[in-house]
């Protein structure tokens, strides 16, 4: 009995050796598998490998993630949201329209451009207005000049004024009263001008020409001091109440639109308010040195809010209105695999969700599936979140999640 004792202990001391290696060289294995590291790019997640590194596509330094991760929602604290700039809409439905949009600019409306000339020659006595970009109203003064040739035509309207009233009855004498009378009209003298002038009985060849509307100079032609020829530019005056909107077209784009079609204009920087237009012309002609045609509306510009020279987009109509699940254009996300969006599912949770979209204008997308009423989706920071998911779990979001 005690030999049979004695030879299962030799036995088990004899394995004893090996079962401890065996044991010690598959902990080591299993530390080194626990211990081994994957990264990957946070933007290319398609990019793995088992070493630090760099992405060979963008350059970025990949980073280590948790290839075992199988939760495909992400969680952000409060403060990161707000650092993340995450917004939400509440999906729904409303009209949606397909429109193209043409790239255009404001422009000045020549309806409410004046150009002043000199009415008459002479030397320009006083300036009023010295510099371009200053505002004048209808009726203030803008220039006087000194001109022997208007102080002539004066003296002969005296002339014809006593003549007429010393002899009343006698048509001729009228009529040559006038005439002078319509002389001075045409070297733009009112009739206020000329009863001060017949009240005075002195001719006085310091003329004050005044502004025939509100505007602003935007081209000043003379000096002061100068001496002018009749019909000399004095000076541009350019009003903004209204301007018009021009856009470059292709003629197969022009052959869809017709003069009087309704179109809203967004200007750059001020999408927020669109106009209503009416397309009141289409050039007949392809402009030289392009290919391109030109349309043209006028739109109000209330307290001249907008300048000329300004971007501005026309939002073109390439189909009627209809009741569709709609999107903004920024809330969906697309790649190679389609399109996606951003549920948050509760407060400061993320999900991503596969959507089929349908058309899209410079505004909204329509979504054909993927998503109900009343779920909350994100609109800004849609791409941030992706950023966020990728380098924290270091895998597309839409590998784990498929809607």
């Amino acid at each position: 009995m005690k030999r049979k004792e004695f030879l299962k202990l030799a036995a088990f001391g004899s394995l004893s050796p090996g079962l401890l290696l065996t044991s010690c060289t598959e902990k080591k294995q299993q530390d080194s598998a626990g211990s081994k590291k994957t990264y990957t790019c946070p933007m290319h997640p398609q990019i793995v490998q088992d070493k630090p590194g760099t992405c060979p596509i963008c350059g970025m330094d990949l980073v280590i993630f948790d290839k075992s991760s199988t939760n495909a929602s992400i969680t952000l604290s409060e403060s990161q949201q707000i650092l993340a700039n995450i917004t939400t809409v509440l999906a729904g439905s409303g009209n949606f329209s397909n429109s193209k949009r043409l790239n255009g600019r404001l422009a000045v409306n020549p309806d409410r451009t004046a150009v002043i000339s000199s009415r008459t020659a002479g030397r320009v006595e006083t300036l009023y207005v010295k510099q371009t970009g200053v505002t004048v109203k209808k009726g203030d003064p803008i220039y006087k000049i000194y001109s022997e040739q208007l102080s002539a035509l004066q003296q002969e309207y005296l002339l014809a004024s006593a003549q007429a009233q010393q002899f009343p009855t006698d048509n001729r004498f009228v009529s040559i009263e006038k005439a002078a009378r319509q002389k001075l009209r045409l070297y733009d003298q009112s009739d206020a001008d000329m009863d001060l002038l017949a009240d005075r009985k002195k001719q006085d060849p310091y003329v004050t020409y005044r502004s025939p509307i509100n505007g602003t100079v935007s081209e000043l032609s003379i000096n002061e001091g100068q001496y002018v020829a009749e019909g000399s530019p004095v000076m541009r005056l350019e009003n903004y109440s209204s301007l018009w909107v021009e856009a470059d077209v292709y003629p197969a784009e022009a052959a869809s639109i017709r003069k009087g079609q309704k179109v809203q204009v967004q200007v750059s920087g001020l999408e927020g308010m669109s106009q209503p237009m009416a397309i009141d012309f289409i050039t007949p002609a392809i402009q030289s040195g392009s290919q391109l045609m030109q349309l043209r509306g006028t739109i109000s510009n209330p307290d001249n809010r907008w300048q000329p020279g300004l971007q501005a987009n026309i939002l073109l109509p390439t189909s009627s209105q209809k009741a569709a699940m709609t999107l903004p254009v920024d809330a969906v996300i697309r790649d190679a695999k389609g399109a996606h969006v951003w549920i948050q599912t509760k407060p400061g949770t993320f999900v991503a969700r596969n959507v089929t979209i349908g058309m899209q204008n410079a505004d909204q997308v329509e979504i054909i599936e993927g998503i109900s009423k009343d779920e909350i989706v994100v609109v800004t920071g849609a791409y941030l979140l992706y950023s966020e998911y990728v380098l924290k779990k270091g895998a597309d979001p839409m590998a784990l999640h498929q809607h």
